[in-house]
């Protein structure tokens, strides 16, 4: 019989739904039932492409002994930390607090009020290697509870107090600058590992932001050896495109095999911005081969993006992935590539030992020098038809409104620069469909989709990357529609997120469910945090609008983070990449067409040229009121014009490409 988690939409919920555990999705219910019973409450939060947590689920959530022992001693509460993030940055942090280390799946027991007071992350059946069984923890807690109760709910009070005290940060009075943009470049390259790429030791995850910031300050040794490790390593899908994770090792050849949209939306931009800026063909192909694989396995029909391609398939991690020198020759043969079949071994890598439990994750350890075979395009087609027979690992299909902006993000500013319609076109329906179905009755954006049906509110990562979105399917497309979404958007962000005291966004809304704490996410690392998206963008929005409003909300959240940015670039690397951006020259660049033109092609071919990250793009037709960089601006003697200006202040139009050209430099 299925538990309560079979009216939820989320897979990683879903996936639990038959498990013997009486399980609760995060709610007033659970926490009602909690109190009535005076129970703990066992929280278990992970995701659907997690290869641990599908662990823990088979050796314990499906144990009928170990789920019958949670259900008569706790109020089981299962979360999926992709959905919830509120609640999985205060556990996290928490279990972090008390064990010194987390992941996932994290594993929470809190009071009846939702406060922890114990934690860890994957327990297994059995004791070992120093950890205890998932058992042996419950009947500890269980213990605890039943003759330490008074003291647990003591300690409460300062449990929530150091849960929110991120949020409770003062801005510093001290005059901005450029020195901690300055100090944060000189401590990334301390930082950076130029024999293999990246920064410190394993494991490694790909640092788009890091290298995007190096990317506009000019560091461009760091970014050609990690974005050419990154691509000739295992984390990188030679057949299908894509990259995992991250990588298990320093050099980028073991990656942990789940893929996620947001890696690879914020990886194909870099090597984008890599490839307008240093020319590398390579580069170019990466980042059509990671998008083209986007549209073509992780779209749905609405045109929206799946969140997710799981680890494992066929029972193991990384399957569908890996290769014997035997099947490189059976999917080439149909192909009439068997020739060739030992010269594409040597090329990806692949030997009888293998490298992965006797199998061999394809890689090019000839690096960018290797010469490719003749053939590889075809002989990439006929790996990719090969392995499409296998069982495929599975997907989370959830559309998540964050991470399908950074997907419009990526598809925009490729389709723009590259001149792409197909990705233009995925932009645009994937904007429509979240216009359309993410956002509710008042016009507030919801935080995710399946099956026809969205809900959950939307956190401030939802409007901070959808507004950076919508600004560049704008500057992509000229369509003043996706401009003023933009500013719609930004304008209900600072209403419902910011702090009016302290400065900077909380997580979560005004009216959000009250939760133990309400905190401000700050790190960069991964993805980019709310409160650096949300600043990156108002500052845009401000160059193209003039309004010093978006400025100063945007300046608030660096009185709160600009001494931490200078210490921990890594970890606030889309911070400083805005920081970069107000402190820099900024120019201003408003494209306008007579009446009855559509002719701006040219000129907005020279301003996407190269990689431009301190410049904002408007474009339309004489007359034009939105953005306002577009008012009382007109075209030269029924000419296309290009004004180039730095804080609304605009030298002569220019008519000609080649004199953009050189006005841009």
């Amino acid at each position: 019989m299925a538990n309560r988690l079979a009216a939820q939409t989320s897979p990683y919920l879903l996936q639990h739904k038959d498990n013997p555990v009486d399980w609760y999705p995060w709610g007033a219910e659970a926490l009602e039932r909690a109190r009535d019973d005076d129970r703990p409450i066992l929280l278990s939060i992970g995701y659907a492409a997690c290869h641990w947590c599908h662990v823990m689920e088979r050796e314990s959530f499906e144990d009928p002994e170990t789920a019958g022992y949670m259900n008569d001693h706790f109020v089981c509460v299962k979360v999926d930390r992709e959905e919830r993030p509120d609640l999985d940055s205060i556990y996290m942090e928490a279990v972090q607090g008390m064990t010194g280390h987390g992941g996932w799946p994290l594993t929470a027991f809190l009071d009846p009020e939702g406060v922890p007071f114990y934690g860890g992350t994957y327990f297994p059946p059995e004791p070992r290697q120093g950890l205890p069984s998932l058992l042996m923890v419950m009947e500890a807690v269980v213990e605890s509870w039943g003759t330490q109760r008074e003291r647990i709910r003591a300690s409460a009070a300062r449990i929530r107090d150091q849960l929110g005290a991120i949020a409770r940060i003062e801005p510093s009075a001290e005059p901005l600058g450029p020195g901690e943009v300055d100090a944060a470049l000189n401590r990334l390259r301390l930082l950076a590992d130029m024999r293999h790429g990246g920064f410190g030791e394993a494991p490694k995850f790909p640092p788009s932001a890091a290298l995007d910031l190096l990317l506009a300050r000019g560091v461009a040794d760091v970014v050609e050896v990690t974005l050419d490790a990154m691509a000739h390593g295992g984390l990188y899908d030679q057949v299908g495109g894509g990259f995992a994770r991250y990588s298990v090792d320093d050099v980028w050849l073991v990656p942990h095999f789940e893929k996620m949209l947001y890696d690879n939306a914020l990886l194909a931009r870099t090597y984008l911005h890599g490839w307008q800026e240093l020319g590398h063909e390579r580069w170019r192909r990466v980042c059509e081969q990671t998008l083209d694989w986007a549209v073509r396995e992780m779209r749905g029909p609405e045109g929206g993006f799946h969140s997710a391609l799981d680890a494992d398939s066929e029972g193991e991690e990384g399957r569908f992935y890996l290769w014997t020198p035997a099947e490189i020759g059976e999917a080439l043969e149909p192909a009439g590539l068997g020739g060739a079949a030992d010269e594409l071994r040597a090329y990806f890598g692949v030997t009888p030992e293998g490298n992965f439990e006797q199998r061999s994750i394809l890689h090019l350890p000839g690096g960018p020098e290797a010469e490719p075979p003749e053939g590889l395009d075809d002989a990439r087609r006929a790996l990719y038809a090969y392995r499409s027979r296998r069982e495929w690992p599975g997907k989370d299909d959830k559309r998540l409104t964050s991470w399908n902006a950074l997907m419009i993000a990526a598809l925009a500013d490729a389709g723009a620069v590259l001149e792409r319609s197909n990705y233009l076109d995925a932009a645009t329906a994937c904007a429509e469909f979240i216009w359309r179905e993410l956002r509710d009755d008042r016009g507030h954006l919801l935080r995710t989709y399946r099956d026809g049906r969205a809900h959950l509110a939307g956190y401030l990562e939802d409007y901070g990357y959808l507004v950076e979105a919508l600004l560049t399917l704008y500057e992509a497309t000229f369509e003043v529609r996706w401009f003023d979404a933009a500013r719609q958007t930004a304008d209900l962000m600072i209403e419902l997120f910011a702090d009016p005291e302290r400065g900077g966004f909380f997580t979560t809304a005004h009216d959000h469910e009250r939760l133990i704490a309400r905190r401000k996410d700050f790190d960069d690392h991964p993805i980019p945090s709310g409160n650096s998206s949300a600043a990156y963008g108002l500052l845009r929005l401000a160059a193209l609008t003039g309004e010093r409003g978006y400025e100063r909300h945007a300046v608030g959240v660096f009185r709160l983070l600009h001494r931490a940015a200078a210490g921990h670039p890594h970890a606030l690397a889309h911070l400083l990449r805005a920081m970069d951006f107000h402190f820099a020259p900024v120019r201003e660049v408003a494209l306008v067409a007579p009446a009855g033109s559509d002719g701006l092609r040219e000129l907005a071919a020279v301003v996407r040229s190269g990689f431009r990250p301190h410049l904002v793009l408007a474009g339309g037709l004489e007359g034009t009121e939105r953005p306002e960089l577009l008012r009382e601006r007109s075209a030269v003697d029924g000419r296309p014009a290009a004004y180039v200006c730095e804080n609304f202040a605009c030298r002569r139009p220019v008519t000609a490409p080649d004199e953009l050209a050189a006005t841009l430099g």
